[in-house]
């Protein structure tokens, strides 16, 4: 009987460019979009200046929005964690993961290093990026209560397939790669204790991790057949689980498409705090003002508490601009007090103003049983006012996700923000665009990024 990584390779490698939904090519199109307005976004940033001192320059892979080359594993660990460095990137609202930040960098990579057409970059793009978001419906939850960051567990995985895909590898040589990069896969959420940097690092590190695993296999290396359901394998190790249902994984793959509905965020942050953050805007909206506010409860999921609600106290008052990204009560705030929380929004001042921790500390949660996370990601309030009264906001669906999607031409305005906000002139801003709108048209002919740097 076939292992599921023998399954998962056989049906990647039947994947043809040519046969796949409109859906799908426009959900690729978006991520390259996306993932690079991004890159140029953080190109000024501090964790991105620690990232280019570590590595050597000089190579043929572009890291976007610098100039000279590097070496294809570094180019895929810079693109990586800037993608995904700010909390802007994309997410699949079943996983969740942020496909997006781990897939587009590996496949830029490994394409520009090793000459890889339109048609093999839209493959990988597609197949890797259906890989993360079917991982993430394998064990609902189960990863992040283990302590570990499903982007970067799923993201090797999904990375080291996307990769071989690109890069022409057989099946044999794909399972081998699967096998490869579960030993590399990783990436712990204690990030969520202090602010640290680590969770940037998990994207470009799976990233480089799935190149790394195709090559290897490429060139002869083995690797276990049973890296899923083994008994020691990835979900054993990763989710306390070794029997899971891997149909959410294997099937339908490469006729039904999970991608279709990856989401693209209009707020710099975790992704389940944004419908929070709508139903704060609405209640400012309606001319209550923070000082009126006595207390505010919010139904929500049992799922995300650990991670975006407690411990509640360092919520309320984050130690820094970025440990306030994954803040429902601060972030809540500060959509209501600034009605921003875009990508300029998370400073060190926005972090520290007495006005928005003031009402941050008014803000608590109560678990709902019911919640459909991760599912669907909802919000709810309920204020009660000075006066005794109360309001109720609903927010039912993640706005940009399945339910409200993003329009390809809102996520090209997105992309012309962040280039804008990364310091690209608007001729700079049209050139690449053109550049990245040819990487998929150009089926048979070898693409050259390099206009991005």
């Amino acid at each position: 009987m076939s292992t599921i990584a023998e399954q998962l390779a056989h049906a990647a490698q039947g994947v043809r460019a040519n046969e796949l939904p409109a859906a799908v090519r426009r959900v690729a199109a978006d991520l390259i979009l996306d993932v690079a307005g991004l890159c140029v976004a953080a190109r000024g940033t501090d964790y991105i200046a620690a990232v280019l001192r570590s590595v050597e320059p000089g190579g043929a892979c572009t890291a976007i929005g610098h100039p000279g080359g590097y070496a294809a594993l570094d180019a895929a660990l810079i693109n990586g964690i800037a993608a995904h460095g700010e909390d802007y990137d994309d997410t699949f609202e079943g996983g969740p993961v942020h496909a997006g930040a781990v897939i587009v960098p590996a496949v830029l990579a490994a394409a520009e290093r090793y000459g890889a057409s339109g048609d093999a970059i839209l493959r990988g793009l597609a197949t890797g990026t259906e890989t993360m978001c079917r991982l993430g419906l394998v064990a609902p939850m189960r990863v992040h209560k283990a302590g570990f960051h499903p982007t970067s567990v799923f993201g090797a995985i999904g990375s080291a397939l996307a990769a071989a895909v690109t890069l022409g590898l057989d099946e044999k040589q794909t399972v081998d790669a699967l096998g490869i990069v579960g030993s590399m896969a990783g990436g712990i959420i204690e990030y969520l204790a202090e602010g640290a940097w680590t969770k940037r690092l998990h994207a470009g590190w799976a990233a480089q991790s799935g190149i790394r695993a195709a090559l290897l296999a490429r060139g002869g290396f083995v690797g276990p057949r049973t890296v899923f359901e083994g008994t020691h394998g990835l979900f054993f190790g990763f989710a306390n689980t070794a029997d899971g249902d891997f149909t959410p994984l294997t099937g339908g793959f490469g006729s039904e498409w999970v991608m279709e509905t990856v989401a693209f965020k209009p707020y710099a942050c975790g992704t389940m705090i944004h419908p929070y953050i709508d139903c704060a805007i609405r209640l400012a909206a309606r001319g209550v003002s923070a000082d009126a506010i006595a207390t505010i409860e919010c139904d929500t999921a049992e799922g995300i508490v650990h991670r975006l609600w407690e411990p509640l106290a360092g919520k309320q008052a984050p130690p820094n601009a970025y440990a306030a990204k994954f803040s429902t009560p601060f972030c809540m705030a500060l959509g209501f007090i600034r009605g921003d929380v875009g990508l300029g929004a998370f400073t060190e001042e926005a972090a520290h103003d007495p006005q928005v921790r003031a009402l941050a500390a008014k803000i608590r949660y109560r678990i709902d049983p019911e919640n459909p996370y991760p599912h669907a990601f909802t919000g709810h309030l309920r204020a009660t006012l000075t006066d005794g009264s109360t309001i109720e906001e609903r927010q039912p669906h993640f706005r940009g996700g399945a339910q409200e999607p993003l329009t390809s031409a809102e996520i090209e305005a997105k992309f012309v923000a962040n280039a804008a906000f990364g310091g690209w002139s608007p001729e700079q801003t049209a050139a690449a665009r053109e550049t990245l709108r040819q990487i998929l048209t150009r089926e048979h002919d070898v693409v050259n990024i390099d206009r991005l740097r």
